[in-house]
């Protein structure tokens, strides 16, 4: 059954929209953990815009889970996941101008570029994942480069308009997790999934956990980071496949 990794990145949101010191996303991950959250998920971008380089050795201190660093190969970045060591780095594709992580990692053109950042981050003691979308091209070349997992961009079905369009979009992450399995891949999975939605894609076999992040932390504003947390690994386990 897969399990669940709560992205805190949205609670630093809050706090630097006003430069201050509250909320605390380190408290926000303690909290996750007390809902049952299997995975403490944050993504240090290159411009800081919400996670901060002083809360990463805090969440490493206090996360008793597994923590799953998202970044980009900017090279500072890199040192500091070095230093930390989280359990696991996902590299994730930046843009400034972007308001979330949209679309997968261009591995294919990266590959190069690549290697010698997943050596580094392996060698560290880290897992490494690759953000892609769900490319048979994608997956072959991010089990060349060296990561040990991909986590495949659940937008396209997420963002799909009508029923048929959403349909399609299953059916490629079930090929897509198949292929990465064949190709000795770990399959996560993330991107636009909320508690309307996450059914059809918890269903699919083969995922091992799923990040999420905005539609829990909009559901905490109203009942607390705990409840939220708990509602949704329900809702995993309640479409999970039968094994």
């Amino acid at each position: 059954m897969p399990t669940l990794g709560v992205n805190i990145d949205h609670v630093a949101t809050v706090r630097q929209a006003r430069q201050t010191d509250e909320p605390d996303p380190v408290w926000a991950a303690v909290e996750a953990q007390l809902g049952g959250a299997a995975c403490i998920t944050f993504h240090l971008r290159e411009d800081r815009r919400h996670i901060v380089d002083r809360d990463v050795p805090l969440l490493k201190e206090v996360v008793n889970v597994r923590l799953n660093m998202e970044m980009a190969i900017a090279p500072d970045v890199v040192d500091i996941a070095c230093r930390t060591r989280p359990h696991q780095c996902c590299i994730v594709p930046e843009k400034r101008e972007e308001v979330t992580t949209e679309g997968g990692l261009d591995v294919v053109r990266l590959g190069d570029r690549l290697q010698g950042v997943v050596s580094r981050l392996r060698d560290a003691g880290s897992v490494v994942s690759a953000f892609i979308e769900p490319d048979p091209a994608q997956i072959d070349a991010s089990a060349a480069a060296g990561f040990q997992t991909v986590e495949l961009w659940t937008g396209g079905y997420a963002h799909a308009a009508d029923d048929e369009s959403r349909q399609g979009a299953v059916l490629k992450l079930i090929e897509a997790v198949r292929h990465a399995h064949a190709a000795g891949l770990t399959v996560h999975g993330g991107h636009g999934l909320t508690y309307r939605n996450v059914g059809p894609v918890a269903a699919i076999a083969g995922f091992e956990e799923f990040n999420i992040g905005h539609s829990i932390m909009a559901r905490a504003m109203f009942v607390g980071i705990r409840s939220a947390v708990r509602e949704m690994d329900q809702l995993l386990r309640q479409h999970a496949p039968k094994e």
